[in-house]
């Protein structure tokens, strides 16, 4: 039996921050819902089954802090929301701390159970490992909260390194001075700060030294003291260079590891850092690992459609 309910927003805003640019956020809660959802000014109205109606009012309630301060709903955020009601953990998902602000003021959260954890450890360990596919906000998060507690006069500076091996593509045979060759490997890095610092203050900032970028071999010999350390894409470190890595960690300093186990750019006859780092470092106290899996993904909801296709065909490598 078809049934109908109708929703009344408070302010036109309100509106399209739930149903976004051309109304593709309803075409997203509908799929997740199964509703048939017509908008006309300020009243939403669902049909469906009781079942049907009662999910959607869910979802819509869950992402109403957001839409109420008037700021607009990405896909992700509904997807993460959805994932929250199915874990029966959606009033936890509502109270999730803000880790900083864009630069439109739009505030930044962990989007995941996995992801709340991850950020928590963050703010509690000293080293920190997360491991997990693209797109579960592993390297992304690392960046937020190092610029947090940068703002916050926690640390001095902010250290940015990843190994030089990508897809058997050598830094040398790169074009250009060192900087230029680092800064396409830390893409990933640099998209977060961008978001909240905006592309002027980065090379001030890295001038001045409060942000430093560079490949992990220059940080052999050195003793990392009062910094926020993030080694992305540590699936590529052997395990001599994830030894040395993390014996730099020096006083007063947070060091967080990120990469994918399944992703590794390595010679086939060559062992992961990453992964002995697993096989070793579990159980001792002060470190902390997060593994993130595909309900992590926050991605354009297709992100996780592909990836599941390509890992029930591919062999995972490394």
């Amino acid at each position: 039996m078809t049934n109908a309910l109708t929703i009344t927003f408070p302010t036109p805003a309100s509106v399209m921050g739930l149903v976004g640019k051309r109304e593709e956020n309803l075409k997203t809660i509908a799929e997740l819902t199964g509703t048939k959802l017509l908008l006309r000014g300020l009243d939403l109205r669902m049909e469906g089954t009781d079942q049907q109606i009662h999910a959607c009012q869910q979802l819509i309630s869950a992402l109403k802090p957001r839409w109420l301060a008037e700021q607009v709903v990405s896909p992700a955020d509904i997807c993460a929301a959805q994932q929250a009601i199915l874990e029966q953990r959606h009033d936890q998902w509502q109270e999730r701390p803000i880790l900083n602000r864009t630069r439109k003021g739009e505030g930044i959260l962990p989007r995941t159970r996995h992801q709340q954890e991850y950020v928590q450890s963050m703010q509690t360990h000293d080293l920190v490992f997360a491991i997990g596919s693209a797109g579960t906000g592993k390297t992304y998060l690392a960046a937020i909260t190092a610029l947090r507690a940068l703002q916050q006069n926690q640390f001095q500076k902010i250290i940015l390194t990843r190994p030089a091996v990508e897809a058997g593509e050598k830094l040398g045979f790169l074009p250009g001075d060192l900087q230029q060759k680092v800064d396409p490997y830390l893409r990933p890095l640099y998209d977060a700060l961008h978001e909240v610092l905006g592309a002027d203050k980065i090379p001030q900032m890295l001038e001045k030294g409060t942000i430093e970028i560079a490949p992990l071999a220059y940080m052999r010999g050195r003793t990392l003291s009062h910094a926020f350390i993030i080694v992305d894409e540590a699936q590529n470190t052997t395990p001599g260079q994830m030894k040395m890595i993390l014996t730099r960690l020096g006083f007063h300093s947070r060091m967080v590891i990120t990469g994918d186990i399944t992703q590794v750019d390595l010679p086939p006859h060559q062992k992961s850092g990453l992964a002995v780092a697993m096989q070793i470092l579990q159980g001792i106290e002060g470190i902390a690992f997060h593994f993130f899996d595909q309900s992590d993904i926050v991605r354009h909801p297709l992100v996780q459609k592909v990836i599941t296709a390509f890992d029930h065909h591919l062999p995972h490598h490394g």
